[in-house]
């Protein structure tokens, strides 16, 4: 009777420690570049979303301002597993998968709202967030956040303003050619190191979303943002799948389903958040400068055809230019 006992009391004292363990908290690092904007909001939904479906056995600390490194840096600590989950441009997804590029094309969307409605098709937003299956990392969400408008020392005015000026950018071959096209010699260049680049006269300017010149106070630097809406930006979100595959089966699944349901939350928090952007910039002494439609139709006239042209000796990429183009007609 006692060793029925005892072995009564291990087998139970086994399942309570195995219980335990299925109940440990964990922690879910997050990170992003920017802050205090739609992508950093992202992380802040998924927080919510993954903390109360899997009743707090997931925490996620958000790192945003490139707290965690830069955004190549992250997607490092994904693959590696030493970051949980980043969220950045699909352009800096380029050196694991060129396709990202193609979000980097020039006049692929009409305007951000098209964009939006866009991405969020079923079948391309399931196609484009498997894309790094295999790799080290798979997605977990993106949306349209904004146009990338022009920022420089010298305001862009004019197509001919564009001439000569070295402009950052998040290094994709379209990104360099569009400013080859109009003049410009591109530099690629992660967040954190622009404002600084900027200060220094290492760069003439940036392109980027007016909700990031704002957090960074890029207005410190030139009043004047430059409005051509000629690219949109498309930020993705990434969770490591050595993470993933640490989890139990059910916190996996509850890690794939918040992040749908974040997507589709902080695409409405954008559209909100970015119906205010331009009073916010002015208040805080910036000028918006809206490209005349004639000028415009120069710059735009120069950049149509970038995107084929890069890609035509490449079918993958090509094909996948094809494939949003033909999702972005439905829209």
């Amino acid at each position: 009777m006692a060793a029925i006992f005892r072995a009564g009391v291990l087998a139970f004292a086994l399942s309570a420690l195995g219980a335990t363990a299925s109940a440990q908290t964990v922690t879910m690092k997050f990170g992003t570049a920017t802050a205090n904007d739609d992508q950093h909001q992202f992380i802040l939904i998924f927080k919510e979303e993954i903390e109360k479906a899997t009743g707090g056995r997931i925490v996620v600390q958000a790192f945003p301002a490139s707290q965690l490194g830069a955004i190549p840096r992250q997607i490092e600590g994904l693959q590696l597993g030493t970051v949980e989950a980043c969220f950045g441009p699909a352009d800096f997804f380029v050196g694991l998968e060129p396709r990202f590029g193609v979000f980097s094309a020039p006049t692929l969307f009409r305007d951000r709202a098209h964009a939006a409605r866009t991405v969020a098709d079923p079948a391309l937003n399931k196609e484009v967030l498997r894309m790094l299956d295999g790799k080290g990392m798979t997605g977990l969400g993106m949306f349209a956040l904004a146009a990338h408008d022009y920022l420089a020392r010298t305001p862009i005015r004019t197509l001919e303003d564009f001439k000569g000026k070295k402009i950052r950018v998040n290094a994709t071959p379209i990104e360099r050619e569009a400013m080859a096209r109009l003049g410009a010699s591109a530099a690629p260049m992660p967040l954190n190191e622009v404002m600084p680049a900027l200060q220094r006269g290492v760069i003439d300017g940036t392109r980027s979303a007016l909700s990031v010149l704002h957090a960074f106070k890029y207005y410190d630097v030139s009043k004047v943002a430059t409005v051509v809406n000629d690219t949109i930006l498309i930020p993705v979100a990434m969770v490591s799948q050595k993470f993933l595959d640490g989890l139990p089966a059910d916190l996996r699944t509850a890690v794939v389903e918040a992040g749908a349901r974040t997507q589709v939350r902080a695409q409405e928090w954008s559209n909100n958040f970015h119906r205010g952007m331009v009073d916010r910039w002015k208040a805080d002494g910036g000028e918006i400068y809206v490209m005349p439609e004639a000028e415009r139709a120069k710059v735009i006239g120069l950049l149509r055809t970038v995107a084929d042209d890069v890609t035509k000796t490449q079918p993958a990429i090509k094909a996948m230019l094809d494939n949003v183009r033909a999702v972005a007609a439905k829209y």
